[in-house]
C-alpha cells in the first residue's frame, strides 16, 4: 500500500469568504448544469466575430484537463464569457494563481470557479511514485502499470529541474476507479485546499469593492452534475 507522505497537512484559514450573491453568474451556471445533465447541449460552437478581450461574464474557471470535461457546455458558457484555466487535476498551482491574478486585475473577472471531478487520474499516483517510475525504478514501474492498466514506459533519466505533479493526497487507487466515499472525500479536501490557496493569496482580493468570490465543485463524470463543496472544511489527507 502506497500512502502519500504528506498525509495530514493542512492550510491556514486566515481568509473567509463573503456569502455569494443570490443571483451570481455561478448560480446561473448551476442552473445551466442541471439542463446539461439532463441531456441538453448548452454551448453553441460558432465563430462569434469580434468580441472584447475582457470576459463578458467576468468569470474565471480552474478545471482539470480531463477529456471528459466539456467545461463550456457543462456550465452553459458561450465564447467570450469566461477564462478557462486547465491543467492535470484542476490544481491551484503557481501558474494557475498567475493566471487568476492577470484575469482579475487586468481583465476584470470577479468570480472564480474551481472544478475537480470523479474518476480523476490524479487519484492514481503520488509525486514520488511517478518520479521514481520515470527515472527507472522497477518497483514503481510495476505499481504504475497496475494503477493505469497499461505498460508503463520509463525514460530511465533523472530531471535536472524540479518537477511537481500535484497528485491528490492519500492512498492511490486504480485509474478511473468508480466513485466511492473515500475518493469523494479526497476530492473535496483538495478542492478546499485550492480554494484556501486562492483565498489566502495577497494579490487576489476577497473583500472590499474589488473582491472576487471563490466557489468549488466536484463534477460527476457519470451523471454530468456539479456538486458544490462546502468551505471551510477539512483539507488534510488521510491514508
Amino acid at each position: 500500500m502506497l500512502v502519500n507522505k504528506w498525509a495530514g497537512d493542512t492550510l491556514p484559514l486566515t481568509q473567509s469568504m463573503e456569502k455569494p450573491m443570490a443571483n451570481s453568474n455561478t448560480d446561473q451556471f448551476l442552473e445551466h448544469n442541471k439542463q446539461y445533465a439532463s441531456g441538453q447541449t448548452m454551448h453553441k460552437a460558432a465563430y462569434p466575430g469580434k468580441q472584447p478581450i475582457q470576459p463578458s461574464r467576468h468569470v474565471a474557471v480552474v478545471a482539470c484537463m480531463d477529456a471528459r470535461l466539456d467545461v463550456e457546455d457543462l456550465l452553459g458558457l458561450q465564447t467570450g464569457e469566461a477564462h478557462i484555466i486547465r491543467n492535470a487535476g484542476g490544481v491551484v498551482t503557481e501558474d494557475a494563481i498567475r493566471c487568476l491574478i492577470i484575469s482579475h486585475h487586468l481583465l476584470n473577472t470577479n468570480e472564480i470557479i474551481l472544478i475537480h471531478h470523479t474518476r480523476c487520474g490524479m487519484l492514481a499516483f503520488t509525486d514520488d511514485l511517478l518520479k521514481a517510475g520515470l527515472e527507472g525504478d522497477p518497483a514503481a514501474e510495476k505499481v504504475l502499470a497496475q494503477a493505469t492498466g497499461r505498460p508503463f514506459t520509463t525514460t530511465g533519466k533523472a530531471s535536472s529541474s524540479p518537477v511537481a505533479f500535484h497528485p491528490f493526497r492519500g492512498q492511490i487507487e486504480p485509474l478511473d476507479s468508480p466513485r466511492n466515499e473515500k475518493s469523494t472525500e479526497r476530492l473535496q479536501r483538495d478542492v478546499r485546499r485550492g480554494m484556501s490557496t486562492i483565498l489566502n493569496h495577497p494579490w487576489i482580493p476577497t473583500s472590499g469593492p474589488d473582491a472576487s468570490t471563490v466557489r468549488g465543485f466536484i463534477y460527476d463524470v457519470d451523471t454530468g452534475k456539479l456538486e458544490e463543496v462546502t468551505y471551510p472544511g477539512p483539507m488534510g489527507s488521510f491514508g
